[in-house]
């Protein structure tokens, strides 16, 4: 059986997943966790593949979506399917770079909170930003990842591989996603990801920021089911 495995972005876990999880119930949906025990998107995507045996439907946010184009770079007899979500196939950029290793220098000095919290405006959409529930769940399982967590994934995520040449060669069903208004992945980057995956189909969320499974739920498990039915239509017959 083909397994779905919904990767969590950087300092993510199940917690961003609760709606696809409840939605998506009759596909039996597991998330990895597999980021939290490696060092580089390489080394994360090798673990996915050596922990989830058989063919596989991989759903990537963010960094997530970083691991899941590398899978599929490591194993393409493996990736039945990729939904790629508010995600990049670039490289790191110098401002970005600079960035994360400012905020990595906050992380070990315990001053978390300082970069996290602020960081809401940016994550999410403004009608989303103004949920005080739903941002402080999200500022809650970042900040319980932990300092090195932090500092690991996002200098995991400044050494990624550039995923473009690659992208040309996938062959598999493929779904890109983003958030019209995200302003950690703009719109730019799915839209590439969409011109470069033959076949990929990309849908654009209106009125969305960067964490599309948990200010846009209902938009995303519907992609995702039409997703899921063309992996499932598209696999060879017994």
């Amino acid at each position: 059986m083909t397994q779905l495995v919904l990767i969590p972005g950087l300092a993510g876990d199940a917690t961003m997943w609760r709606a696809q999880i409840a939605g998506l119930h009759d596909w039996r949906p597991v998330v990895t966790d597999v980021q939290m025990h490696h060092t580089s998107i390489e080394s994360m995507a090798s673990g996915l593949l050596a922990a989830h045996a058989g063919p596989l439907m991989l759903c990537g946010a963010s960094m997530g979506g970083m691991i899941a184009m590398e899978a599929a770079r490591q194993a393409p007899q493996r990736v039945a399917g990729l939904a790629l979500l508010g995600t990049s196939a670039r490289p790191e950029s110098p401002d970005m770079r600079k960035l994360r290793e400012t905020a990595c220098e906050l992380f070990a000095q315990g001053r978390a909170a300082e970069v996290i919290e602020p960081n809401v405006r940016f994550a999410f959409h403004p009608d989303q930003a103004a949920d005080p529930e739903l941002t402080s769940t999200y500022v809650e399982f970042v900040l319980r990842a932990g300092a090195e967590q932090l500092i690991r994934q996002n200098r995991a995520v400044m050494a990624r591989p550039d995923a473009r040449p690659h992208l040309p060669a996938v062959r598999c069903p493929t779904l890109v996603m983003c958030g019209d208004r995200d302003q950690l992945t703009p719109p730019e980057n799915s839209h590439e990801i969409a011109t470069l995956v033959p076949g990929a189909r990309l849908v654009q969320v209106s009125r969305c920021g960067h964490m599309l499974t948990m200010e846009k739920p209902d938009e995303v498990n519907a992609a995702l089911r039409g997703w899921l039915t063309r992996v499932r239509d598209s696999a060879p017959s017994p």
